[in-house]
């Protein structure tokens, strides 16, 4: 409230008034040709101009109480940052980011804005687009990195205490910049070979190039953060071992990378992998080159199973590598994808087929045991289940045969069981994520705390930053206090 009441602010809000904002038509974003990004890994989406940004930030009506805020799992101040892009002090705006967002060009590319803080602009309560506060976080982190002067957030002089953190993905990476700026000593171990988790090896360059998510990783060790890489906590090191090396408490970030599969006849065949194994190989492993000692397949009628983005980003890559016919199989309609109605738009627009209210029931193999056909049980919409979605029941004796090579499942994935497995004592539920307070994010063991995917079972790369910002909170306040 205290920045809305600055001079410059006053001066903004009154050089327009707020009928002249409505008025001016949401921005789009300036994309590849669909024909031409389908061939390659470009990034597909190209930024705004600065003409772009700074009449799209004028749309903004700067309220006294933004709802927008409410939305956002990280607290970024949004009116602030996007006033300072209307008066053109672009840098004070990336820095505005950073106090609450430790990769604001990571999530200005990935967020699902339009379900969280877009979807609570007050544009929207008249129906009118939402101001494109996605797009211009990425405006801003972009312009930032390309002008060469990336501000580091100011890190308070060290305490002395070690933390470990558990994984490189959003989560860790949030939780170890929010630690750092505390004073702590923070050390992240990785169990890949690369820093950044599903931001590296799940998002595909065309999307999220690594390059960006290098950047942000950079400004964490400039603020003092500790990287380990191919150190897998509960194998290569053990959470005793850390404790003996003094880390006072541990974050658990490792995520959600056991893949689900449907258990249907043929799944087995030769051909028919996980979107995490086929995006790992391709995104991390260098599995599409030629000269790759691990080859990833190429096939020609690729079918991924699921309407998630990981879903999307499978088809999309299917396509990159050459697959002549790539398809999206979906048991419910179009309406019930969780997938971001971006990802669906470029997915068309790449001549990705949608056999949506479709179901695969069998795969068919040829005399060398790779798959060959699938079986699809077609589908209609009945009354709504527990996720609130209509649920897809079968319509009898509607089964359709497609020819496929390649088959990428795509329906989900399990939290990794490797650190519940090897801690004594640390409450998990049912499904194998850990049990914690839901304000606290603290274990049942006092000095592990835990968040994203391994206590969600899934979920945004906002969402799970949102839990690496609210775990430090909570783990320095538990500290500060002489609980652990």
């Amino acid at each position: 409230m205290e920045r809305r009441n600055e001079a410059w602010r006053e001066e903004l809000r009154t050089a327009m008034k707020p009928k002249e904002r409505m008025a001016i038509e949401r921005v789009k974003m300036n994309e590849l040709d669909g024909e031409y990004r389908s061939k390659n890994s470009e990034e597909v989406n190209q930024g705004l101009t600065m003409e772009q940004a700074l009449l799209e930030a004028k749309r903004c009506l700067d309220c006294p109480n933004p709802s927008c805020m409410q939305g956002c799992p990280v607290s970024i101040n949004i009116p602030t940052f996007i006033k300072n892009i209307e008066r053109g002090e672009i840098l004070e705006a990336a820095k505005v980011l950073k106090q609450t967002s430790a990769l604001p060009a990571v999530c200005g590319r990935v967020c699902p804005q339009e379900r969280q803080c877009e979807s609570k602009c007050i544009h929207t309560k008249t129906g009118k687009p939402a101001v494109a506060i996605g797009y211009l976080e990425r405006f801003a982190a972009d312009y930032e990195r390309n002008s060469g002067q990336m501000a580091v957030p100011e890190v308070a002089a060290s305490n002395g205490i070690k933390i470990a953190v558990v994984g490189s993905g959003p989560c860790g990476l949030s939780f170890a910049g929010d630690m750092a700026k505390l004073g702590y000593d923070v050390t992240v171990f990785e169990a890949l070979h690369e820093i950044g988790g599903v931001l590296k090896y799940g998002i595909p360059e065309f999307r999220l190039p690594n390059n960006i998510v290098d950047v942000e990783i950079c400004n964490l060790e400039k603020m003092g953060v500790k990287f380990i890489k191919n150190c897998i906590v509960g194998k290569t090191i053990s959470y005793d071992q850390l404790k003996a090396e003094g880390y006072r408490a541990m974050f658990v970030a490792s995520g959600a990378g056991l893949p689900n599969f449907m258990n249907i006849p043929g799944e087995n065949l030769i051909g028919i992998m996980s979107s995490n194994e086929y995006l790992t190989r391709v995104n991390l492993m260098g599995a599409a080159k030629s000269n790759t000692d691990t080859p990833v397949l190429k096939g020609k009628r690729v079918a991924v199973i699921g309407g998630g983005n990981t879903a999307m980003d499978s088809v999309r890559t299917a396509k990159r590598l050459g697959a002549e016919r790539a398809m999206i199989v979906y048991r419910r309609s179009e309406e019930e994808m969780p997938a971001r109605l971006e990802e669906v738009k470029h997915a068309k627009e790449e001549d990705v087929e949608f056999l949506t209210l479709h179901n695969p029931i069998e795969y068919k193999g040829n005399e060398k045991g790779r798959v060959a056909q699938m079986l699809l049980q077609k589908m209609a919409l009945g009354e709504p289940d527990a996720s609130g979605r209509r649920k897809p029941e079968p319509i009898p004796g509607a089964i359709e045969t497609i020819d496929v090579d390649e088959v990428i499942v795509s329906v989900g994935v399990s939290p990794n069981p490797l650190i519940p497995s090897t801690i004594e004592g640390l409450a998990v539920t049912r499904k194998g994520t850990i049990e914690v307070g839901d304000d606290t994010l603290q274990s049942s063991i006092p000095t592990i705390f835990a968040g994203g995917d391994i206590v969600r079972g899934g979920a945004t790369v906002i969402l799970a930053m949102g839990d690496g910002r609210r775990a430090a909170a909570s783990m320095h306040a538990k500290i500060q206090a002489g609980e652990i």
